[in-house]
C-alpha cells in the first residue's frame, strides 16, 4: 500500500534531454512512489526509451533535476541509478542463452567459497527469490535458450530484484509474448507492488497498462501530456492524449511557450524528430 504523505521514491522536476539539436525530452516532470506501478506510454518517438535511459543514467540529463525520497540527486552513470536503488529491465533482456537460470541470475554477482563458485549456495538463493515471486520454471539448471518468452521475462526481472532495488523500470515487458506468457508476466509486476516496490512499466498494450498500473503518464513529442488515474479515467481519454487528438493551433502554440504572433516559420514538432 503506498503512503500519499511519503516524498514519491523517485521524482523527475522539469527534466530535459538534448542530443544535438534535436530535443529529446523537454521539461518532463514525473513521480512514482513505493508500491505503486506507473505506466509510461505514448506513440514511437514520443521519448520513452529516452526517459527509461535517463532515469537509469545511461543518457544523464541536461537539465532539470532528479529527486531520490525528496532530495535531489545525481545520476550521471548506471553504477549511479544502481547504488541509489533503480533496476531496469531492458526490452533485449540480455540474458545469456548458454547458462542456466542461476547462472544468469548471478551473473556478475557470482558467490565464492575460498576462491571456488558456491554452485550450491547460488543455487538456493535462486530458488528462494523464484519462491517468493511464484515464478514457475521447469528447473534452475536448464539453459535458459530453452524457456518461453515468458518465463525468460520473468528470470530477467528476477535477476533485477538480487540487489535489492526499491524502483523497477520495466521496458515493453510484454512486448512479442503470447496471451499466457503476458499473464504470468503481469502477475509478477502485480507482486513486485505487493512488496511495495515502486514500478515504472513501459508499454504499448492498453489492456496490459489497466491491468496492472494505478496510473498513466503520457510523453507526447518529449514532453508531458498527460497524469491519469486508471481507475476514473476512460481509455478514450488516454488513448487521446497519446495521439494528440485533443490538439489545436491554440494548445500547440501554449505548449511551447509561444508569445505575441511572430513572423511566420516552421514548427517544432514538424521539424524536429524526436528520438524514442
Amino acid at each position: 500500500m503506498m503512503r500519499m504523505s511519503a516524498p514519491p521514491v523517485l521524482a523527475l522536476r522539469g527534466v530535459s534531454k538534448r542530443f544535438g539539436a534535436v530535443r529529446a525530452l523537454t521539461d518532463v516532470e514525473l513521480e512514482v512512489r513505493a508500491g505503486e506501478v506507473v505506466a509510461l506510454v505514448g506513440d514511437n518517438g514520443a521519448g520513452k526509451s529516452t526517459l527509461v535511459k535517463a532515469i537509469a543514467g545511461v543518457h544523464p540529463i541536461d537539465d532539470g533535476t532528479i529527486e531520490w525520497d525528496g532530495r535531489p540527486v545525481s545520476v550521471g552513470s548506471p553504477h549511479d541509478a544502481r547504488e541509489l536503488g533503480i533496476a531496469t529491465v531492458y526490452q533485449d533482456l540480455a540474458l545469456c542463452d548458454n547458462l542456466d537460470v542461476v547462472g544468469n541470475l548471478h551473473l556478475g554477482r557470482e558467490l565464492r567459497t575460498r576462491g571456488v563458485l558456491d554452485e550450491v549456495e547460488m543455487e538456493r538463493r535462486t530458488l528462494e527469490l523464484l519462491g517468493t515471486l511464484s515464478i514457475r520454471i521447469p528447473s534452475v539448471r536448464v539453459p535458459v535458450a530453452s524457456l518461453s518468452g515468458g518465463q525468460r521475462q520473468t528470470v530477467a526481472i528476477a535477476r533485477s530484484l538480487l540487489g535489492e532495488p526499491r524502483l523497477v523500470v520495466l521496458d515493453e515487458p510484454t512486448a512479442a509474448l503470447g496471451v499466457e506468457q503476458t499473464a504470468q508476466v503481469l502477475d509478477l509486476v502485480e507482486r513486485l507492488r505487493e512488496r511495495g516496490l515502486a514500478v515504472i512499466l513501459v508499454s504499448h498494450d492498453m489492456a496490459d497498462v489497466r491491468a496492472v498500473a494505478d496510473r498513466v503518464a503520457v510523453l507526447r513529442l518529449g514532453r508531458n501530456n498527460g497524469d491519469f488515474d486508471v481507475r476514473h479515467t476512460s481509455r478514450e481519454d488516454i488513448v487521446s492524449a497519446i495521439t494528440g487528438a485533443a490538439e489545436n493551433a491554440v494548445t500547440r502554440r501554449a505548449a511551447r511557450g509561444a508569445g505575441p504572433p511572430a513572423a511566420p516559420g516552421p514548427d517544432p514538432h514538424e521539424t524536429e524528430e524526436v528520438t524514442r
